[in-house]
This record gives structure tokens, sequence and C-alpha cells, in this order.
């Protein structure tokens, strides 16, 4: 059995460290939720139809698909000295290129928008292996937790900046100031890109076999593929009801008004608290027992749907109970599972294995998302959130049984895995 504890050499936090990891994280929040968060609603104003908007879900592809091009990433330096710093100045250059292109169009030009929004998710995919690479390099094991609660932090802070200040400034100043500003902040970030330290300066001529940075060589690793198969499990069960929550609070007869708050407001406020708590929980009991407590009472939510839905419980604050500490759970889980993935990844490719198993969780979690609506519709909301519950409780017990019995011990006990050479 694993003693989970998160263990490293104790030392003194490197807050310059964490600094630059909320810049590199703010760059990418910014942009993600402008396109994901304001431009929806904006277009909505502007009577472009629903199913185009839907369509703009294909956003998420690189996001899917970047393992593709991480090894790369983690092979190509764009600058002699600057390796992953090279990759985040770059594609935050493009991003902000891509803000600023787009006061050429009207907001209602769906398919500029959308090209548009295309190249920049390209770039915004690109920067987060590098920056999720320079992370996982560089954070010991007792930082991680730290690392992974300041990434989810930044990116409530995205929430707020690129989504609730685009709104805001549309409203009262118009689409052009609203861009212009944006724009603008997302410069500030730039800083943490040019203050990152690289150890690792552009290696002479070698004088043998050089092991490059592949898919293969992450899989090749036992206690990589082991992970691999936890993130492909762990959140399974997540889209089916995340996807359809929303849809069953309106036939639960609950107000817009209400659901906007819980998905909204109160999804920054759960990135903050969430990513705090999880890094003390980690750091105090450790990854196996923070998963399998976190996908407990990420069970028990399910279920107060499934009984909600099937009539036995009754009223709307058991709903509202539940959907508000699901999104607090969620931001927890992805703290710890992003903590676990950092212990796999190896000096030599840490974007290309940090990458490939983000990728899997969320390949998993939009499966579990398009094949809800499916679900609600062939079953019912009771059968679909039942199936969710037995879900989630089979891939808890998975978890802890894959980390508390495999003996290369995953996670956050052991330090990250040094790659040859």
């Amino acid at each position: 059995m694993i003693d989970a504890t998160v263990s490293g050499t104790e030392r003194r936090p490197r807050y310059r460290l964490f600094a630059v990891l909320a810049g590199l994280y703010l760059a990418q929040g910014i942009p993600t939720y402008l396109f994901a968060a304001a431009l929806p609603p904006i277009m909505r104003e502007q009577d472009v139809s629903r199913t185009a908007i839907g369509f703009f879900s294909i956003l998420l592809l690189p996001l899917v698909l970047k393992f593709l091009w991480a090894p790369a990433v983690d092979r190509i330096r764009p600058f002699a000295r600057a390796h992953r710093a090279g990759w985040v100045i770059l594609t935050q250059f493009g991003i902000i290129g891509s803000i600023v292109s787009l006061m050429a169009v009207e907001p209602g030009n769906v398919w500029a928008i959308f090209t548009i929004g295309f190249v920049a998710s390209l770039l915004l995919s690109t920067q987060d292996i590098a920056t999720d690479g320079y992370a996982a390099k560089h954070l010991e094991p007792a930082e991680r937790p730290i690392g992974n609660a300041i990434q989810g932090g930044a990116i409530a802070f995205g929430v707020i900046a690129g989504g609730t200040m685009g709104l805001v400034l549309y409203h009262h100043a118009g689409w052009h100031v609203m861009l212009a500003t944006i724009a603008l902040v997302s410069f500030l970030p730039l800083v943490a890109a040019f203050a990152m330290r690289e150890d690792d300066p552009a290696p002479s001529r070698p004088s043998g076999p050089v092991s490059r940075p592949s898919i293969m060589a992450f899989l090749r690793r036992p206690e990589a593929r082991l992970v691999l198969w936890i993130a492909l499990v762990y959140r399974a069960s997540e889209g089916l009801v995340k996807a359809m929550e929303g849809s069953y609070l309106v036939d639960a007869g609950i107000p817009l008004d209400i659901i906007g708050y819980l998905s909204g407001a109160s999804a920054a406020t759960a990135g903050l608290a969430g990513s705090v708590i999880a890094a003390v929980l980690l750091r105090r009991i450790g990854v196996t027992a923070v998963l399998g407590l976190l996908g407990s009472l990420r069970t028990v939510c399910f279920l107060v749907f499934a009984l909600h839905a099937f009539g036995v419980i009754l009223g709307v604050w058991p709903l509202y109970g539940a959907s508000a500490f699901q999104t607090l759970i969620r931001y927890m889980e992805i703290v710890a599972l992003y903590s676990l993935f950092m212990s796999v990844t190896t000096s030599k490719q840490p974007g290309t294995d940090f990458t490939i198993l983000a990728c899997a969780q969320l390949i998993v979690y939009l499966a579990g998302s398009m094949s809800s609506g499916a679900l609600a519709d062939l079953l019912g909301y009771g059968a679909l959130f039942g199936i969710s519950t037995a879900l989630s409780a089979a891939a808890v017990l998975a978890t802890l049984t894959m980390l508390r019995a495999n003996p290369a011990r995953p996670g956050a006990a052991f330090p990250a895995t040094k790659g040859p050479g």
C-alpha cells in the first residue's frame, strides 16, 4: 500500500517560481474565457443562431489533440537560450494579435470570429504544453500541490478578466474598447514569460544516441501507463452529469439567474477556494487519500441528483447544494490529478508526458458530455444520474486499487521520474 503523503525536499518555498507560474497560467485564462465565456452571449445578442454558437465547441479540438504536437514543443527551441519561454513568448504575441484582429470584424460575423478563435485555440494549446512542461520540470514534489493550486486560482482570475470583465466592458463601452482592453491586459503576463529561468541551455553536438521526446517514450514506462489508466477512468462519469446539469435545473423549475450564479460566479469562487483546500489536503494526507475523498464526495453529489430525479428527494435546496459542491470538488480534483500527472513526468519531455495525461482525462470527460443528452432522452434524467453515480463509485475503487497495489508507487509520494541521459 502506498504511503501517498506528499514528500520532497524540505526547503523554503520558491515564491519567484510560484509568481512566474501564476503569470503564465493567467496568460492562458484571459483569452480562453474571452472566447468561451464572453463572445457567445455577445454573438447571441447580435442574433447569431444557437446552432452557430454551439458550433464554436469545435474550438476545444486543439485542447484535446495537443498531445500530437507536444513532442515537437519539447524538442524544438524557438531561441537557443529560451526553450519553453520562447514558445510562451511567441504564442502570447500571436494570441494578442488574434484578439486585436477581432477589432476588424463585427461581433455578428460568425465565420471570421470562428477562424480567428481557432487560430487562438491552436496558439493557446501550444502555450499550454510549454507552460505545463515548465511547471512539471521545475516544481519539486512537495511544491506540486501549490503549483497546481496556483494554476486553478490563475484560471479563476482568467474567468473574471476574460469573461466577466469582457461582458461588462462590451455592455458599457462597446466591442472595440472591450477587445483593446483585454489585448492590453494580455501583455501583462508576458512579464512572467521573460522571467522564466531555464537550466537546460541549447546542448552542444551530441556524441552518442539521443532520446527524442515522443509519445512512445511515455508509453514505454509502466508507471506512466498506470497513471494514464487513472486519467482515463477517474473522471469518466463527470461529463455525463455536467453536460445535463443545467438542463435538469431548468426542468426542475430553477430560475435562469440562479443557474447562472451556480455555474458562473460560483465557478470562480470554487476555483480559488477549491485550489487552496486541495493543496493543503495533498500536503497533509497525500494524493491517494485526496482522490479517494473527492471521488466519494462527487459520488454523493451525483446520488443526490439521481434521487431528486426519481422523486425520492424533493425541493430545490438539495440541488443547489449538490451543484455548488460538485463545482468545488471538480476544481479540487484537477489540483490532485495534475499533481499525480506531474509525478510521472520526465526531465527530457515533461510537456509531452503531462499533456498526454491531461488530454486523456479531457477526452473521457468530453465523451461523456457528448453522450449525456442522448442517454437522458433515451433513459431519462434519473437513469442517467444513476449510471453516473455507479460509474463514479467504480472509478474511485479502481483508482484506489491501482495506486495502492502498484509497486512503482506512482503519485506524489515520490520524486518525478527522470528520463535517460
